[in-house]
């Protein structure tokens, strides 16, 4: 009698770290196009939150700065040697002043993006495992803040808060909680969506079974499971919050410019000197939001696509057609390959319309 051998299935190999990394996993996953705009927008990010870590080694002078050792800049000064990208009207650096803008945009986005998430998380998981009367006033006032327009309630906390008057702390904070008050209801419909779409789980119910406390199941369970989706709804709305503050600027609700820099209170003080073929003043402040933007929704729009179940299927069916393709013979077609692949073909040998091979 003999004995059969049981030989064990090699464990699957363990993926590298890099290949974990979140954004490292994406960009593998891209191909063709999605991977090119997935690449140029986290480059346009890259040099984004770049500039702003390094402002005070980047800006040659300060955003408030308008005098050296020489004297003073002077106004509307075209781009030269000792101002690259010219002066403003204030007498204020360009290159400076876009420099130390990023800055300002980055906070921003940290204080309004992370305050919304921080309430919408909160309430969405409450709403949805626990639902009751709560839950029901929550979907109407979510529902009912989608009616007002994002500026324009920009433009009334930016005078409540800050009285008119455009302090950094208060601009600042204008911008953020009018942008707070519009992102909260998104992140709170996601969060409460997926909420009961989990408590409904198995694991969860087998969670109840055992005992678990309702702290124990929405912090360990339900809320890791939640917020997959968090991050393409950051950025996407990071590009929002910068064009927002960049209105109030330009609406002249924005900071001024002694407290900190701030490209659409720029392109404000910009408006007169286009009419008077002073170009510099509005071009480069106006760049600086266009490349802001758009690398932020590149990287969001690529993102998204990635997560798409869909996108990925249609993916591997065109990935899976042309390795069939290229093994393939089509009758009245040119041969690609034989058996033995391109290097088994021997000289000589045909093939006619229906696929046999004819010998000479």
């Amino acid at each position: 009698m003999t004995a059969t051998s049981v030989t064990a299935a090699p464990p699957a190999p363990r993926r590298r770290l890099a290949d974990r990394l979140p954004v490292v996993r994406q960009v593998r996953q891209s191909v063709g196009l999605q991977r090119g705009m997935l690449v140029a927008g986290l480059v346009m990010v890259g040099v984004f939150l770049v500039t702003a870590a390094l402002a005070p080694l980047l800006a040659p002078y300060g955003f408030a700065q308008r005098r050296d050792d020489d004297g003073s800049f002077g106004t509307q000064q075209p781009p030269s040697p000792e101002h690259l990208l010219g002066t403003t009207v204030g007498g204020y650096d360009v290159l400076s002043r876009v420099i130390w803008g990023t800055q300002t945009a980055v906070l921003v986005i940290v204080l309004a993006v992370l305050l919304s998430i921080f309430i919408g998380v909160a309430l969405g998981l409450y709403a949805g495992y626990f639902g009751g009367w709560l839950d029901r006033v929550l979907v109407v006032v979510a529902d009912a803040i989608y009616a007002f327009p994002s500026l324009l309630l920009a433009i009334v906390m930016s005078i409540v808060i800050s009285g008119g008057q455009s302090s950094l702390l208060g601009g600042v904070l204008a911008a953020a909680i009018s942008i707070m008050v519009v992102f909260i209801p998104q992140y709170f419909r996601v969060i409460r969506a997926e909420t009961v779409r989990i408590k409904s789980e198995a694991y969860v119910e087998s969670a109840k079974v055992l005992g678990a406390s309702n702290a124990r199941i929405v912090f360990k369970h339900v809320l890791r499971n939640a917020t997959r989706t968090l991050p393409l709804i950051i950025t996407l709305n990071s590009s929002e919050a910068i064009l927002t503050l960049a209105a109030l600027g330009f609406l002249g609700f924005g900071i001024e410019p002694t407290a900190a820099a701030e490209w659409g209170y720029d392109l404000f003080k910009a408006q007169s000197d286009v009419t008077s073929g002073i170009w510099w003043t509005a071009l480069f402040p106006g760049l600086a939001i266009v490349f802001t933007v758009l690398g932020i929704t590149l990287v969001g729009e690529s993102l998204n696509d990635l997560a798409d179940p869909r996108l990925r299927g249609r993916r591997r069916v065109a990935q899976a057609a042309g390795q069939v393709a290229e093994t393939s013979v089509v009758p009245g077609g040119t041969l690609t390959a034989g058996p033995g692949g391109l290097g088994g073909l021997e000289d000589g040998e045909t093939f006619d319309e229906h696929g046999i091979e004819v010998k000479r």
